[in-house]
């Protein structure tokens, strides 16, 4: 076997501190300058969401003088004019997001009672037990349509099957989105808020379905395939090819899931890259065969037009989520380099296809599968332009054992690549850490692309004939063997390891160690690896509140030693003691004893109350029990209570009432003193942020007088 080696990237280009230097510099980086227009872009859509208050609705408005100056100075320095322009895509970046921001409708109030709700059905949903239905424009007590959707889960025994057009009508008890379950925590009322999702809850009563006139194309076609795939395919298997069929995930069994993900293969459950690709690529694949047969013509832009109208129906099919949009843009911009001879796959194909994301939709950068996406595939990119020059070439007679090494080699190195980029993301989001992902998606990957989405496929043709099921069971022959892989690597020991999540300021530095060490080609691009291992170490430097109190009040956490010891009340939700456990990087939560001492002394219960104090120098917490002792408040320096803290008190207090108002609060307990920090006060006033609540019969926010 011959071996050739082709030259490496140029390097450092010497002293940074000379003119010419950063001339050399500057020309061997000029082809990677442009894209930094959509990491700009990104920038601004940050330091909007970042603000604590709303930004003037002038500010808008500096993007376009902005761009204009890029535009002149570029025509004539063209360096000046692209760092001009940088700044000026982050002002668009801003705007685009203040814009998005102001055009929504303002949050619901549902009412605090049960009520009959109607509505039109937008969207059904398949469950492991029951439906879940959306309604466009829904109706209050008979009152006006509102705005926003309301979500409602159906009763499990209802045996009304509505359908996307339908007319429904039933008795629920609907609350508006919760808030974050800690300061700092996932948002989701900022998510409803720009999903136009304005309301959820559950049915009460049996509900009537009136059939609707005109049922919408997509979401009646994404409801039909649901019913037909788990007919034909009962169980989980038949909800996981539902899943890549449509994109609807909620019929999935609890411990699949967890078993997906656990095994590090839960993003093959969210339709994205792989499955568009498997699509799109079938599709081109038999039209230019059945040009070349039939017509003998190649019949390549034939066939690339249909692989692409194909892609954008799957992508409306499944929603149109961030993943599909992403893959759909980069599909997109891969069959127009192909059909003009360029290279398909490249950097500025990604940053087009992201800045078109962030365009439609600002709110998105925010989320897990923004995130998690554009870096797999920026990570793949530019590992594979970093790797390809430095990969040794086989001569012609070891054509096929080259291909079939390079073949292995590209599914371990495209798992690992894609592994170790979503790692930030995955460890900020989620706080778990797969060990053994590269090895279950060595086995998975290629049974879904080669076996499971081409059946799929010819599930979709084969289903106005009624043929479907010759299909579908290969299809969920193929699911099966994935789930089994997911089970049987989730079972081994230590497959995913509970780790404290890195901060938001930790996966800043991640964000742009990634985001440097892919774009640059020269040295200095290994400038980013410091930053990637200080972001990936944040987690470690981070201290967790010692107190979390739920907003609700039923849920209360005090942290003693490596411990997180819980005081939980009946209605606690499962959700925030979840976001906890991960918040404090821990596999269980203990409950709070009625007597006696934890974690060497630090924690001090007895039956009415709890002491805590982290050590000699650090002030004391009181959790209160029961009434509230007058002695509480003059022996620490906060006290916390699930009920309203009656009388002055000289302590800071946290009782039912803060967090009725405020939301939810996270405590440290530093020797500088007590750092109180509550959700209102960490999100500032925003659209997407309920105003202070207004007790019953009062017309004012001002806090209640203390009672004698």
């Amino acid at each position: 076997m011959s071996l050739a080696f082709a030259r490496p990237a140029p390097r450092w280009p010497g002293r940074l501190g000379s003119t010419v230097a950063w001339k050399n510099l500057l020309a061997d980086e000029r082809p990677r300058l442009a894209l930094w227009l959509a990491v700009a872009l990104g920038a601004g859509v940050l330091v909007y969401f970042a603000l604590p208050t709303e930004p003037p609705p002038a500010a808008r408005w500096l993007a376009p003088p902005l761009l204009l100056l890029a535009l002149w100075l570029g025509a004539r320095r063209p360096i000046a004019g692209l760092m001009a322009g940088w700044v000026a895509a982050g002002a668009l970046g801003f705007a685009l997001a203040a814009w998005q921001a102001g055009r929504q409708p303002p949050m619901l109030e549902p009412p605090r009672t049960a009520t009959i709700l109607s509505g039109r059905v937008a969207e059904v949903e398949l469950l492991p037990e029951g439906r879940r239905v959306t309604l466009d424009a829904p109706h209050f007590d008979d009152g006006p349509a509102q705005p926003r959707r309301v979500r409602v889960r159906l009763k499990a025994q209802d045996p009304a099957q509505p359908a996307p057009g339908d007319q429904l009508r039933l008795r629920a008890m609907i609350r508006p989105p919760g808030a974050p379950t800690h300061p700092g925590g996932w948002d989701f009322q900022r998510a409803a808020f720009f999903s136009g999702l304005g309301g959820n809850g559950y049915a009460l009563g049996m509900a009537e379905v009136t059939a609707g006139e005109e049922t919408p194309f997509f979401a009646g076609l994404r409801s039909t395939i649901e019913v037909r795939v788990t007919t034909a395919l009962p169980g989980a298997v038949g909800a996981i090819a539902a899943a890549l069929m449509t994109g609807g995930q909620s019929a999935i069994p609890a411990p699949d899931l967890a078993a997906m993900r656990d095994s590090g293969l839960a993003h093959l459950l969210s339709v994205s890259g792989l499955h568009i690709v498997a699509v799109m690529g079938l599709a081109f694949a038999l039209v230019r065969l059945g040009f070349a047969l039939s017509m003998r013509m190649p019949g390549k832009a034939i066939a690339a037009t249909a692989a692409l109208v194909l892609g954008a129906a799957y992508m409306l099919l499944t929603g149109a989520q961030v993943p599909m949009q992403r893959s759909f843009a980069m599909a997109a911009v891969t069959t127009l380099a192909l059909l003009a001879g360029r290279r398909a796959l490249t950097l500025r194909g990604l940053a087009l296809a992201a800045a078109g994301v962030v365009v439609i939709q600002p709110a998105a950068i925010l989320g897990a599968s923004f995130q998690m996406s554009f870096a797999a595939v920026l990570a793949l990119i530019a590992g594979w332009d970093w790797m390809r020059p430095r990969l040794p070439m086989a001569g012609p007679r070891a054509a096929w054992r080259r291909r079939l090494v390079l073949a292995a080699f590209g599914v371990v190195a495209t798992s690992l690549l894609a592994g170790l980029a979503t790692l930030p993301f995955s460890l900020h989001h989620f706080g778990r850490l797969q060990l053994y992902g590269v090895l279950a998606n060595a086995v998975a990957v290629p049974l879904t692309t080669l076996l499971v989405m081409p059946a799929a496929m010819l599930a979709a043709l084969l289903m106005p004939f009624g043929l479907e099921a010759l299909a579908l069971v290969p299809m969920g022959l193929g699911v099966e063997a994935t789930l089994a892989v997911a089970h049987a690597v989730a079972g081994w020991p230590g497959a995913t390891l509970t780790m404290p999540p890195i901060p938001a300021w930790g996966l800043g530095l991640c964000s742009v160690g990634l985001v440097w060490l892919c774009l640059w080609r020269t040295g200095w691009r290994l400038a980013g690896v410091p930053l990637l291992a200080l972001g990936l170490a944040s987690g470690a430097m981070d201290r967790p509140p010692d107190l979390l109190i739920s907003g609700d009040g039923r849920l209360i956490a005090m942290r003693a030693g490596d411990g997180l010891f819980l005081q939980k009340a009946s209605g606690a939700a499962s959700l925030v003691r979840e976001s906890w456990q991960r918040l404090h990087g821990a596999g269980t939560a203990e409950t709070l004893p009625r007597e006696g001492e934890l974690a060497g002394g630090v924690l001090r219960c007895h039956v009415g109350a709890c002491l805590l104090q982290p050590g000699l120098a650090h002030p004391t917490a009181i959790l209160l029990r029961g009434d509230s002792p007058a002695e509480a408040c003059g022996s620490a320096a906060v006290v916390i209570s699930a009920e309203p803290v009656r009388g002055p008190c000289l302590a800071h207090v946290v009782d039912r009432f803060a967090v009725w108002r405020n939301g939810p609060h996270a405590i440290w307990l530093e020797p500088q003193g007590v750092q109180v920090v509550s959700d209102r006060a960490h999100r500032g006033e925003r659209p997407w942020v309920p105003p202070v609540p207004i007790p019953r019969g009062l017309t004012s926010a001002a806090p209640l007088a203390v009672a004698d």
